[in-house]
C-alpha cells in the first residue's frame, strides 16, 4: 500500500498518459472485455458492454449534432445508465454537463441555456421538465438501440473541452467551469498511480452528481480498469449504513464526503476489511483517524476550476491540530502568494493559487470573470505561468504541506459545496415583498437578512419555499432575520459586523401552527420529529427550516417508502418540504402504485 502522497513540489507538469480517458477505457475493454466495469442494484456491466453501449449512444448523439466543443447535458440518477451516458457523450467528441436531477427544474433549465446545451440525456422523470423548443431531450435507453456501425474513440486534443460543471456565482447566477481533456486525463492518471489502483480494486460511487467529486469517482475507476460499485441512496446517507455497504460490497477505494468520513474514521472496522483507502474532501476535515484503522485516509482539496483535486495528503492519526490538505498532486503546482504578490515563507498566510495540467480553461461565456480569476503570475523568480486564484488562504508548513486557513472573501463551504452568498441574496431579492436582502455564512449554514418592502408581511416559510424553486437545497438559508434596513459602512458596503445574530425575537415567523389530521400527515410529522429530534411538528412546518439537509432528507424519503411502500425520490421532498405537501406527495404515490398493480398483486398486498 502506498502511504506517501508527497510528489515533488515544483516538479515539471507534463502528461505522460494518453490525453483521452475514452481511449484508456477503450483499451481496457479490448484487453479485458469480460471484466466488470460497473455494479449497480444487482446488475453488472462488463467493460466490453460498457464501451459498446457508449459507442452506440455516441452514434445517436452525433446524428443529433454532438461534436467537438458542443455540450451535452446528462440528467440521470446515479446508475449504469448515467455512466453510459457520460462516457457516450465523450465518445461522440462532445463535452458532458453533469446535472443533479434533485435540483429545481428552473435552475436546471437555466444552466442548460447558459451552457448552450441543445442536447440532453435525461431520465424518464426529467424529460418533460427539461424539454424546451430547440433542445433535444433523449432517454438513456437510446444507447440500447443496435447499430451496424459504431464510432471509434475520438482523437482529442489536450485543450478540447471534456466537461462543464456549474458552481455558485457571486453575480447572482451559477457559473460554468470549462475543463479540458488534459485536466481530466491528468486527474485519472494521478489517481491510478498515487493509490496504486489495479484491476483487483473495487471503487465506490456515491458523491452528489452535481459535485465534481462524482467525476473523479467515475473516471478514476473506469480509466484504471477497476470495478465501480454504485451505492444506493439508502446506503450512502448514514455512517453506519455506508460502513455496512462498503464491507458487503468489498470496496477497497472509497471517496466519502467530509462529514461522513469524520464519522467513519471514528468507529471500529474489522481487520480483514477490503477497504485500503478512504478518500475525503469538500469541507474542512476536523478529525483524525483513530489509531489502528485497517485503511489509510487521504484528505483532498481542489476547486472545480482545477479538475476536482489539486492537493492531497495522508492523514496521520498521531498528528496534532487540523489535518493539512497535503501536497500538490502530480502535474499541479500550488503557489502561496502574499497580498504584496510575493511567495509566502513557511508559516506565512497567503492566497492559494494553482497552476499546472489540472487548470480549467475558464468560465463559460464569461471572459471578464475568466481574466480576473485565471491570471499570469510570476512568483519567486519563476517564469510567468497561468494560475487560478482560488480566494482560499493557506500557508506552507515546515514539511512542505499546505495548511488551509479560510477565505479572503465571502464565499463559504457548506455540505461539501462552495456557495457564493450573493447568489442567494440575488434570488431572494426577486421576491416581490422583499425590499432589501443580504446573506452571510453562519455557524449552521447561511443566514438571510431581509427588509420587507413597504407594507409587506413576510414569513420565513414563504421565503424558503420561494427559494426552493430556484436554488439547490444546499444553498437554502438556515435562518431568516427581519431587519428594518441593511447596515452600511462609511464606504457604502454592507456592514456585516452590525448584522444581529438570529434570535427568537428577530427571526421571521413561519405559518401559524396547524395540527396534522390525516393518518398520512401524522405519520409524516412523526418521522420528521424522530429524525430531527424535534417536537410539535405541524402541517406547515418545513423539513429544511427545522434543520434538515440532503443526507437527512434521503433518510426521511427511505423511511416514508418503508412506511407506505410507495416509490418516492429526494426530489419529492425538495418540491414538497412541508408536512402537508409531503403527505400529499405520499398519497399520490400510493394511488399511482395501486393503480399500476394487477388484481393478483393487489390481493397479495391486502392479504399481508
Amino acid at each position: 500500500m502506498m502511504h506517501d502522497l508527497s510528489p515533488l513540489v515544483g516538479g515539471e507538469a507534463r502528461l505522460a498518459e494518453p490525453v483521452s480517458v475514452v481511449g484508456l477505457i477503450a483499451a481496457i475493454a479490448r484487453a479485458n472485455p469480460d471484466r466488470g466495469a460497473i455494479e449497480c442494484s444487482g446488475r453488472t456491466l462488463t467493460y466490453q458492454a460498457l464501451v459498446a453501449r457508449a459507442a452506440e449512444l455516441a452514434a445517436s448523439l452525433r446524428q443529433l449534432g454532438a461534436e467537438a466543443e458542443t455540450v451535452v447535458g446528462v440528467c440521470v440518477e446515479r446508475s449504469i445508465e448515467h455512466a453510459v451516458a457520460t462516457l457516450g457523450v465523450l465518445w461522440s467528441g462532445a463535452a458532458f454537463l453533469p446535472l443533479d436531477p434533485a435540483w429545481p427544474a428552473d435552475r436546471l433549465r437555466w444552466i442548460l441555456d447558459d451552457a448552450g446545451a441543445r442536447i440532453v440525456i435525461a431520465s424518464e422523470a426529467m424529460k418533460e421538465p427539461l424539454s424546451t423548443p430547440g433542445r433535444s431531450v433523449v432517454g438513456s435507453q437510446i444507447a440500447d438501440r443496435p447499430r451496424t456501425e459504431r464510432l471509434a474513440p475520438p482523437a482529442v486534443g489536450p485543450e478540447q473541452l471534456a466537461y462543464v460543471i456549474y458552481t455558485s456565482g457571486s453575480t447572482g447566477q451559477p457559473k460554468g467551469v470549462e475543463i479540458p481533456h488534459r485536466a481530466l486525463a491528468n486527474l485519472a492518471a494521478w489517481h491510478r498511480r498515487s493509490f496504486e489502483v489495479t484491476a483487483d480494486d473495487r471503487a465506490s460511487w456515491l458523491a452528489g452528481l452535481g459535485f465534481d467529486a462524482s467525476v473523479w469517482e467515475l473516471f478514476g475507476a473506469l480509466a484504471s480498469g477497476t470495478t465501480l460499485c454504485v451505492a444506493s441512496e439508502r446506503d450512502r446517507v448514514s455512517a453506519e449504513g455506508l460502513r455496512r455497504w462498503l464491507l458487503a460490497a468489498r470496496v477497497s477505494i472509497a471517496f466519502v464526503p467530509t462529514p461522513l468520513a469524520e464519522a467513519l474514521i471514528g468507529i471500529d472496522w474489522p481487520a480483514n476489511t477490503a477497504l485500503r483507502w478512504l478518500l475525503t474532501g469538500g469541507d474542512t476535515l476536523h478529525a483524525r483517524p483513530r489509531p489502528g484503522l485497517p485503511f489509510a485516509v487521504a484528505n483532498n482539496y481542489g476547486p472545480a476550476e482545477c479538475a476536482v483535486v489539486a492537493t492531497s495528503g495522508l492523514v496521520n492519526p498521531a498528528g496534532s491540530g487540523l489535518p493539512t490538505i497535503g501536497w500538490p498532486i502530480a502535474g499541479a503546482r500550488v503557489l502561496i502568494v502574499t497580498a504584496a504578490g510575493r511567495a509566502a515563507s513557511v508559516g506565512q498566510i497567503g492566497e492559494i493559487c494553482i497552476a499546472g495540467l489540472g487548470l480549467g480553461r475558464g468560465y463559460r461565456h464569461q471572459p471578464a470573470l475568466t481574466a480576473e480569476k485565471f491570471v499570469e503570475l510570476s512568483v519567486g523568480g519563476r517564469p510567468p505561468e497561468r494560475c487560478y486564484r482560488t480566494g482560499d488562504l493557506g500557508c506552507l508548513t515546515a514539511t512542505g504541506e499546505i495548511a488551509f486557513r479560510g477565505r479572503n472573501d465571502d464565499q463559504i463551504q457548506h455540505h461539501g459545496q462552495r456557495i457564493e452568498p450573493d447568489e442567494v441574496a440575488a434570488a431572494l431579492a426577486r421576491h416581490p415583498f422583499v425590499g432589501q436582502s443580504a446573506v452571510i455564512g453562519g455557524g449552521e449554514g447561511l443566514i438571510a437578512y431581509v427588509a420587507p418592502a413597504a407594507g409587506a408581511t413576510l414569513r420565513g416559510s414563504d421565503l424558503r419555499a420561494f427559494l426552493a424553486t430556484r436554488l439547490p437545497h444546499y444553498m437554502l438559508p438556515a435562518a431568516f432575520v427581519r431587519i428594518a434596513d441593511l447596515p452600511i459602512t462609511a464606504n457604502g458596503k454592507l456592514d456585516k459586523a452590525a448584522l444581529p445574530p438570529p434570535s427568537a425575537a428577530n427571526s421571521l415567523p413561519n405559518a401559524p401552527y396547524r395540527m396534522p389530521v390525516s393518518a398520512v400527515e401524522r405519520r409524516v410529522a412523526a418521522l420528521i420529529e424522530e429524525l430531527l429530534d424535534v417536537n410539535g411538528v405541524g402541517l406547515d412546518d418545513n423539513f429544511f427550516l427545522l434543520g434538515g439537509h440532503s443526507l437527512l432528507g434521503t433518510q426521511l424519503v427511505l423511511r416514508l417508502q418503508d412506511s407506505f411502500g410507495a416509490e418516492l425520490a429526494l426530489r419529492d421532498l425538495f418540491e414538497a418540504p412541508t408536512v402537508q405537501e409531503l403527505a400529499a406527495k405520499v398519497e399520490g404515490a400510493v394511488v399511482a402504485m395501486v393503480a399500476a398493480m394487477s388484481e393478483e398483486e393487489l390481493q397479495l398486498r391486502l392479504a399481508r
